[in-house]
């Protein structure tokens, strides 16, 4: 004799389509991120060393401030 558990609800259970779209979101958000810190890292990079004293920041910091993390 079979059973079947017909009371299981799929709230919050994503398909296909919504797996697919939250791989292009993440994609897109990694994108933007690493996108943000090259933008970053080059703004900061063009800046003279006396320019960085100025705003408390070495040359070592810059890679540091770009990305966010500490390292």
């Amino acid at each position: 004799m079979a059973a079947f558990d017909t009371t299981r609800t799929t709230y919050g259970a994503t398909g296909l389509t919504g797996r697919i779209g939250a791989i292009i979101a993440a994609t897109a958000a990694g994108i933007s991120q690493w996108n943000d810190a090259r933008v970053t890292r080059n703004s900061l990079s063009t800046l003279s060393d006396r320019e960085l004293s100025d705003i408390g920041l070495c040359r070592g910091d810059i890679e540091v401030i770009a990305t966010g993390k500490n390292l």
